[in-house]
């Protein structure tokens, strides 16, 4: 039996009411914006998809490797919007969990999409026409295919965010809590996977972008298993002579040194020759002087276990580009990077 209060502040029924307003308020936001995504989606499946299949202008293969699972994506909103609107959040909910995999799909397909679309623009001059008059629409508001392309994506992330707030706010006495708390795990289980594919995409798109500057052998394959995390400028202090300048790029299993080529070469400018290829596994840094809290920087020594490897790192870059990356390894992090060092580290310094 439950305690009235009268007269008397019920903390009980005062947390109830304050979870039931942020519930009110986050379904009234979902259905809010779910009606303005169905509105974009539809604007794209009108003015872009069925004009260009009436019209020809881009080939079947072309179309779908620009709008991939568009249309399905559309008519998975057109599905759920009807139960929003009449109040039956958990049912809606847990019926569009049978959608999600569409978004996987358009993931997947969101680098090509992007790639397809800048081909077409440059390439493809009645499409190029055919764009820029439907962008010209006051239906569209000032906005661009290419600002429109990467719209479920980002409606997903607001799935995740609204649907786990509607299910957190929702009593568990509710008849729609367990479809609302299925559903929440489902959409946040799917926001996962697509974050890991474009994040597995960025790194390839790093991964060739470094290929592309470097020449030499051991920089041969590069695009293979790794991750990338950083690469800056460091110099290397030589036991005898002047330090020398050199860009080093770190992923998560190796270190790769590259020198810089002459700016006036003809072919190559502004890239890199590979000089070294060191394996994380088998380098340990140490700490010659110079700490992370100081301004100065320090001068770090890498040695290698079995290549027999050792020379040292001036970390001399500002401040504000710092080799301390919480995803790098150990042996990289925390170490202030400071154009002082430049000076307080050169005069006579050898290891």
């Amino acid at each position: 039996m439950e305690l009235s209060c009268p007269g008397a502040r019920c903390p009980v029924q005062e947390q109830r009411a304050r979870w039931e307003r942020k519930r009110a308020c986050t379904a009234r936001e979902l259905l809010e914006t779910e009606r303005r995504y169905q509105e974009q989606l539809g604007l794209v499946a009108t003015y872009f998809l069925g004009i260009l299949k009436a019209k020809g202008t881009l080939r079947p293969p072309e179309r779908q490797a620009l709008f991939g699972s568009w249309e399905l994506i559309y008519g998975a909103s057109q599905e759920l919007l009807p139960y929003l609107e009449g109040g039956c959040w958990g049912q809606g909910l847990e019926g569009f969990c049978r959608h999600l995999e569409l978004y996987n799909q358009f993931a997947a397909n969101s680098e090509r999409s992007q790639t397809t679309l800048q081909e077409q623009l440059k390439k493809n001059k009645g499409f190029r026409r055919f764009v820029r008059l439907q962008e010209g629409r006051p239906e569209f508001g000032g906005l661009q295919l290419q600002d429109l392309l990467p719209l479920p994506l980002q409606r997903l992330q607001q799935y995740e965010n609204l649907v786990v707030a509607l299910a957190e706010n929702t009593g568990p006495n509710s008849p729609d809590h367990q479809q609302l708390t299925r559903a929440a795990r489902l959409i946040s289980e799917t926001a996962q996977r697509v974050h890991t594919i474009g994040q597995k995409q960025k790194n390839d798109q790093h991964l060739r972008r470094v290929q592309a500057l470097l020449s030499g052998r051991q920089a041969k394959g590069l695009t293979s298993g790794r991750w990338f995390l950083r690469q800056g400028w460091l110099l290397v202090v030589p036991p005898h002579g002047e330090p020398r300048p050199r860009m080093f790029f770190l992923f998560t299993d190796v270190l790769l040194m590259a020198k810089p080529r002459p700016p006036l070469h003809l072919l190559r400018s502004g890239t890199f020759a590979c000089k070294a290829l060191y394996p994380m596994a088998q380098c340990h840094l140490s700490r010659v002087f110079g700490h992370s809290g100081g301004p100065c920087g320090g001068l770090l020594s890498l040695h290698g276990n079995s290549k027999g490897f050792s020379f040292s790192l001036d970390l001399s870059e500002p401040c504000a580009k710092r080799w301390s990356l919480s995803s790098c390894p150990s042996l990289m992090r925390s170490y202030c990077l400071c154009p002082q060092t430049r000076r307080s580290c050169h005069a006579g310094t050898t290891v």
